[in-house]
Formats: structure tokens, C-alpha cells, sequence
């Protein structure tokens, strides 16, 4: 077992230990799920070689949030995660529509205040698809939009 998987087993016996305490449901399904997917993106992106260094990131002040801020080498990398439970509708990334895009924007563009010098930066979308009894399917696009309009997605 490589050393990259024993966080991810621990994460999944701590969930499973704090689910036989909890006395009521703690929200709807679909917050259930999307945390899910966001672990497993998490994971995911740790084993494609990131160093996340927030997770659900907010500023006072602003509506919105990034699920994901991790650097891939020298590029900081704003992520969205986008969890689904079937392929019955529209694909997961197709959820990042321009409003979105533009909420994580200036998202980014908060974050950003704080570095400096100001890194190289992009948009990464994560798809996870958490179909019942098969194993978690997991797309990345590099680069899935831009500062200014939408990109080409570049799939890994």
C-alpha cells in the first residue's frame, strides 16, 4: 500500500466512526454527495502530484467559494469540483457555466491580492461521478477556462 493512500483510508474510517454518532441527518443528500466528491478529487488531484493548500476557500464579504486551490508545479490552480450520481443529464463541467466561471473569478482574483509576486494561476474542473456500486470516475480538465472568455478543455 503506497503512502499517498493511508490519509485517504484514514479520512474514510474517521467518516464512517463520526456517522455512528451523528443523532440526525446532517443536511440534504445532494451536500452529502458533492463533500464526497470533493474528497475524492482531493486525492485524486494529491496523487496527479498538487499540493492543495485550501479547500473551500471564502472571503468575507463575497458570496461563493473555491472548492479546491492546490499548485500543479509552478501554476496555482483555482478548482472546481463538480459531483454527480448518473450520466442521465448534462456532463458534471457543464454545471461550470459562465456564471459560475465568473463567481470563481473573482474568487481567484481575491486569493491573488494576497500573493505576491503573482503567480501564473488557472481554472481546473473536476468531474466525479459517484454511480452506485461502481468505483468513482474521475475527469480533470487543465485549463478549462480562462481569465477572459472560455477555452478549449483539456482533458487528463
Amino acid at each position: 500500500m503506497s503512502s499517498g493512500r493511508i490519509p485517504e483510508l484514514i479520512t474514510a474510517a474517521l467518516e464512517r466512526v463520526a456517522r455512528l454518532f451523528r443523532r440526525q441527518p446532517g443536511g440534504p443528500a445532494h451536500l452529502h454527495t458533492g463533500r464526497k466528491g470533493e474528497d475524492i478529487a482531493y486525492y485524486f488531484l494529491r496523487r496527479q502530484g498538487y499540493t492543495i493548500v485550501a479547500r473551500n476557500w471564502r472571503c468575507k464579504g463575497r458570496k461563493g467559494e473555491v472548492d479546491l486551490i492546490g499548485w500543479d508545479g509552478k501554476i496555482l490552480c483555482f478548482i472546481e469540483v463538480k459531483t454527480r450520481r448518473s450520466h442521465a443529464v448534462a456532463t458534471a463541467e457543464a454545471a461550470v457555466d459562465r456564471a459560475k466561471q465568473a463567481e470563481l473569478r473573482g474568487m481567484a482574483s481575491l486569493f491573488l491580492q494576497r500573493q505576491s509576486p503573482r503567480p501564473q494561476s488557472r481554472f481546473d474542473v473536476v468531474s466525479v461521478y459517484l454511480i452506485p456500486g461502481a468505483d468513482p470516475e474521475i475527469e480533470l480538465f487543465k485549463d478549462a477556462f480562462s481569465w477572459r472568455t472560455m477555452s478549449g478543455k483539456r482533458r487528463l
